[in-house]
């Protein structure tokens, strides 16, 4: 159970600024309703300073998102354009008196959102914008490689799963891990040369799945190429094998089956967990994986998308194609 300060539950439980602006001279929307969290910030500018001198929200989202955007309009009212720019997700959470490192994305949602208001607000596009025009990362939830970032910039992330929390990316099928690594190793090699990182704590992109946290020497202007793959495969990949492949030693047995699948899903739990989810195993009958979705992924939009990430894993684990559907439908057939 998370623990939440008394200002996020005052912010939670009694939101400022709830509701639609009329004629608003800036607005930003981010995230998406399909993803789980999404946030559209209104503001109004006084066209003498350019001070704002109001703001709305409509947040779609955990309680964090509420705070967060709620904190966030009060932060901002008063403030020039100029002045709100300098409001960073960190600055968010500090109002807050803080927010769990997994409820850290919404701090980080409010700060884009502000952003893009602006923007709006100024008539530009942040498409043309050329951080922004990076190329997407997640696709899962829409985070884009400029998104990331500022988040590992401004919050100085060193790690993968900090990067997840803070943006959500990589948390649903993981595929875009090694694109997380790719843009970590990166902003942190240039972090180094800038004296804003100590290079001990940086972390090196070493291919898919092999990065690690090492000293970088890399200059901010080029990408590091990544050394040859080591010959030694990790324990996860090792065990992978040609579809339809016996393991070596004689066929599977069901309890070796078994055994293998919840080791594999005890893997993913912690994905499902930091969005207050999960999955459990409930009937193994020959190919076919019954599993069992709780908390947030039950009736959720990616569902499917879900249950199909852990198909891959179970048949990554298995080293042969499995089929894994909700126990309610495998019951029903």
């Amino acid at each position: 159970m998370w623990n939440y300060s008394e200002k996020v539950k005052d912010h939670f439980f009694n939101p400022r600024n709830v509701g639609v602006l009329d004629a608003p001279d800036g607005v930003g929307e981010v995230g998406s309703i399909a993803c789980g969290d999404a946030l559209k910030l209104m503001i109004k500018v006084a066209p003498a300073d350019a001070r704002i001198t109001d703001a709305r929200f409509q947040t779609f989202g955990c309680g964090s998102a509420i705070a967060s955007s709620s904190a966030l309009t009060e932060m901002i009212i008063g403030k020039t354009i100029d002045e709100a720019l300098t409001v960073t997700n960190q600055d968010i959470a500090g109002y807050l008196g803080g927010l769990p490192p997994e409820k850290m994305h919404c701090s980080v949602m409010g700060a884009e959102a502000l952003r893009a208001a602006i923007a709006n607000y100024r008539g530009e596009a942040l498409e043309a914008d050329d951080d922004e025009d990076g190329a997407l990362v997640c696709k899962c939830f829409g985070i884009t490689e400029g998104l990331l970032s500022r988040a590992i910039r401004t919050n100085a992330l060193t790690t993968v799963e900090t990067v997840t929390a803070y943006t959500k990316a990589g948390g649903s099928c993981a595929t875009c891990r090694d694109k997380i690594e790719m843009v970590l190793g990166d902003v942190n090699a240039e972090m180094v040369s800038e004296g804003l990182l100590e290079s001990a704590k940086a972390f090196r992109y070493r291919g898919r799945g092999l990065g690690e946290t090492a000293p970088v020497t890399t200059p901010a202007t080029a990408r590091p190429t990544p050394p040859a793959r080591p010959a030694q495969l990790r324990p996860a990949q090792a065990a992978v094998k040609p579809a339809g492949a016996k393991p070596a030693g004689g066929p599977m047995t069901l309890v070796k089956k078994i055994a293998l699948i919840q080791e594999a899903l005890e893997a993913v739990r912690p994905t499902f967990q930091r969005d207050g989810g999960d999955v459990e195993l409930v009937d193994v009958e020959g190919d076919t994986v019954s599993v069992q979705l709780f908390g947030t992924c039950v009736d959720c939009s990616m569902s499917a998308f879900t249950l199909h990430m852990v198909q891959e894993k179970l048949s990554e684990a298995l080293g042969r194609p499995v089929r894994v559907v909700p126990a309610d439908d495998s019951m029903a057939a």
